[in-house]
């Protein structure tokens, strides 16, 4: 059914499939052009599947779980934590990154997301009522800076997603698939006034396995140069060029119909 729902949603929002084409023209210039629509087609049956699987996430078990998913690199992260001074999972949108902290907190690893309210306020409960049923915590991005601090003191995990395009001076302008792109530098700022480690996580779909793989990186060596502007630049870089590395890898995976480079350095055209 979740694929149907994405079968519709390809063939009904017209705009949608010009923006993610016109994404992957500009990340990949080579890839011919029919590989670019079976990479998009594919995204949207995996984002149906999501759709389908995040209904389902109420009478998850833990049992039922580990027939479906599994991790990968958890040590990065057990070893993170360990040190006491909280973790930053840096994610974005790729995989299944709604099933990503719900299930960790159904292993017994609850956490807190930095998360943009939706526009309706009776969708946003329904949905952060789910997300928080086994600990997890939602971080509104309007006040995150603090919460964020606050989580780091507690030595708490928080997850962000930073790969969606941003306006100065929240954002700034660093490469993206060779193109320059305005993103958040608000997770470099607060590792820089914490002793916080930074990671990569992203729950991914494994074909072969027929399984979702919760993936942990190794905890990512941050510039620290007492330059607080240029450290932000350069950590929101390595952060976004780690995000880049992880789509390279799965392609099919990422929100390619989402504006990523709308906002353009000042004298640059449109990208759209």
């Amino acid at each position: 059914m979740g694929a149907a729902v994405g079968a519709l949603a390809w063939n009904l929002v017209p705009r949608l499939r010009r923006i993610g084409l016109r994404n992957l023209t500009l990340a990949f210039p080579d890839m011919p052009v029919a590989e670019r629509e079976r990479t998009l087609r594919t995204l949207y049956r995996y984002l149906g599947w999501q759709m389908a699987e995040f209904c389902r996430m109420p009478r998850a078990t833990r049992a039922s779980a580990e027939l479906l998913f599994r991790y990968e690199g958890l040590e990065h992260y057990l070893a993170a934590r360990s040190r006491g001074h909280g973790v930053l999972v840096l994610t974005g949108h790729l995989g299944a990154w709604e099933l990503s902290s719900f299930y960790h907190s159904l292993m017994g690893y609850p956490m807190s997301m930095v998360i943009r309210r939706l526009d309706n306020p009776l969708v946003d409960t329904f949905v952060n009522n789910i997300r928080c049923l086994h600990g997890n915590r939602v971080l509104h991005k309007d006040d995150f800076a603090r919460g964020l601090l606050q989580s780091m003191h507690r030595g708490d995990t928080v997850g962000i997603l930073m790969d969606t395009n941003m306006t100065p001076p929240q954002g700034v302008f660093v490469p993206f698939f060779g193109t320059l792109a305005c993103t958040a530098s608000g997770l470099a700022r607060v590792a820089a006034h914490s002793k916080a480690a930074v990671l990569p996580g992203f729950m991914l779909w494994e074909p072969r396995e027929q399984k979702y793989v919760l993936h942990f990186g190794p905890e990512l060596t941050l510039a620290r140069t007492g330059d607080a502007t240029a450290d932000a630049l350069a950590n929101t870089a390595l952060f976004t060029a780690t995000i880049e590395s992880w789509v390279r890898r799965y392609p099919e995976q990422w929100l390619w119909v989402h504006r990523r480079w709308k906002t353009r350095p000042e004298g640059h055209e449109s990208l759209y």
